[in-house]
């Protein structure tokens, strides 16, 4: 029996939007945020898209944004957010040639995924809105694999509650008097 696991992934080239804008303190002369992303972008680096006096949007990079079956929790997740969002991840640019600093490294719709890589501290994630057209896309993956498990309400062993507490402490240990007592009145002053 052959099963079909072709449509257990999809995969979808996505753009990333990172806006430059001037800092707030004098040990941050400017700040950078993913604000956008463009489904099915073509390759980019860093390409500018608008200018507004000091606040500069570029195309940073396109990434492959991919879908597994097994995510679609995390998907969920993310698309049932107060505003539906996907997932910028930006790391250290090793190479040298990015205006920021930054490239983008992966674009992500599972909520899961984005802390992940929001644990590690090196990364800035951040959530952006999600178009309305990568949500469909998106929602469609999740109903085709996503399938609810019921509740199951667990059941505690058949144990006795009521009985008498016979033997307190340790058996093998020999008890003066009380278990509870507090430990100084138990000690003798020491004469020298």
């Amino acid at each position: 029996m052959s099963r079909n696991t072709d449509s257990w992934k999809r995969e979808l080239k996505i753009g990333a939007v990172i806006r430059r804008s001037p800092g707030v303190t004098r040990w941050a002369r400017e700040t950078w945020k993913p604000v956008a992303v463009i489904p099915g972008a073509p390759e980019a680096f860093w390409n500018e898209l608008v200018r507004d006096g000091e606040v500069v949007d570029y195309h940073a990079g396109t990434v492959a944004m991919e879908l597994f079956r097994a995510d679609v929790e995390g998907y969920l997740v993310s698309l049932n957010m107060a505003v539906p969002s996907v997932w910028v991840i930006l790391d250290r640019d090793q190479s040298g040639r990015s205006p920021s600093g930054w490239v983008v490294s992966a674009v992500t719709a599972s909520a899961h995924e984005a802390l992940d890589s929001l644990d590690s501290g090196e990364s800035i994630v951040e959530a952006v809105p999600i178009p309305e057209s990568l949500a469909a896309w998106i929602k469609e993956f999740i109903d085709m694999h996503y399938v609810e498990e019921p509740f199951k309400k667990r059941r505690r062993d058949e144990i006795s509650v009521d009985g008498s507490e016979d033997g307190k402490g340790d058996a093998r240990i020999r008890q003066e008097s009380d278990v509870f007592r507090a430990p100084a009145n138990q000690k003798t002053p020491r004469v020298h």
